[in-house]
């Protein structure tokens, strides 16, 4: 499934289906979260994007639990996990895979890359030429892989986790607009509160070692509930603030770049996630509301005289959060 794609689901989904998929959602969470200490909201996020069937972007400083979320989630999840360092001599076959040559028999067989996974950890992207990057175009939208003219599909479901460090950017590229836009999320991690971090750091703390955790699900379990919730029940009203929202940002002087409408298509989808996680059947403005920095502020440029005026991406979508008029409380429902 491409990320953010509404999949049509022949009904709503029953409330005993939500109320299974809420305990799935719960136990996901505390397994990532014994080994990720107070980053509920965090993990809670990434959790959306992949039952929405999208990718994510770690961004943040070194040292705040990035590859420990994602190993985490994988080991949780109990599909095929692989990790990808990338470096700036890494080549586009290195993560897609290559065909080969068997001199036993003389046939040409394809040999398959880390992508052909359920997790793929992509540690530190922005360290690879912009030609490797593009490599995960094909497979980050299209969950196939076409090498020397025959395409190859991905395992389903299939999540990029990727990393980077925004402060470090000595040997760095930076992400083409085509990849950003491919991600789902972009999400900070940050510092744990006082009270967490000295938990972290007493010895003996279960913080960072994922080798333990035990799967609580199955890729085929995730899928059947990404298709069940593609059917959560959001109204007219509601769906034509979240293309406001989109609008705006799309008018604003201060953007040389708004919102793309596959960024609209994954808010929309990401916010029927989030609905069933905060125990509704249906979709709120403040789902579009709260999901609209992670979602789409990664998609914005600014211009060259905003940049230098001090401005950021947050601050513009939180401006533009507020200048839109929200709908009636009584046109949320059905």
């Amino acid at each position: 499934m491409s990320q953010g794609t509404s999949v049509q689901a022949s009904q709503p989904p029953s409330e005993v289906a939500l109320a299974e998929f809420r305990v799935l959602h719960r136990k996901l969470g505390d397994v990532v979260e014994s080994v990720l200490h107070g980053k509920r909201q965090v993990i809670d996020l990434v959790l959306v994007a992949l039952f929405s069937g999208g990718h994510v972007l770690l961004e943040d400083v070194p040292g705040t639990g990035k590859t420990t979320l994602a190993r985490a989630l994988a080991r949780a999840l109990g599909g095929e996990s692989r990790r990808v360092q990338f470096t700036p001599d890494l080549l586009p076959a290195d993560v897609t895979g290559t065909t080969v040559f068997n001199p036993g028999d003389g046939r040409i067989s394809f040999r398959e890359g880390p992508v052909f996974a359920n997790i793929l950890l992509a540690d530190e992207i922005n360290r690879a030429a912009a030609k490797t990057q593009s490599a995960l175009l094909e497979v980050m939208e299209e969950r196939t892989v076409t090498v020397d003219g025959i395409t190859h599909r991905v395992p389903d479901p299939m999540l990029v986790v990727a990393t980077q460090n925004p402060v470090d950017l000595d040997g760095t590229y930076r992400l083409p607009e085509a990849q950003l836009d491919r991600f789902l999320m972009r999400i900070s991690i940050g510092y744990p509160d006082a009270e967490h971090e000295l938990a972290i750091m007493r010895p003996g703390s279960t913080a960072g070692r994922t080798d333990d955790l035990i799967p609580v699900t199955r890729p085929g379990q995730i899928m059947e509930a990404s298709r069940l919730l593609a059917g959560v029940h959001i109204a007219e009203p509601v769906l034509r603030y979240a293309h406001a929202v989109g609008a705006r940002i799309r008018a604003d002087q201060r953007l040389r770049l708004g919102a793309s409408t596959r960024g609209l298509r994954a808010l929309v989808r990401c916010a029927q996630v989030l609905a069933v996680t905060r125990n509704r059947n249906f979709v709120l403005p403040s789902d579009i509301q709260f999901l609209a920095g992670p979602v789409l502020t990664h998609r914005l440029i600014l211009t060259r005289e905003a940049a230098l005026a001090g401005d950021s991406a947050e601050l513009i979508m939180k401006d533009i959060i507020d200048e839109v008029d929200v709908p009636q409380p009584g046109e949320h429902g059905r």
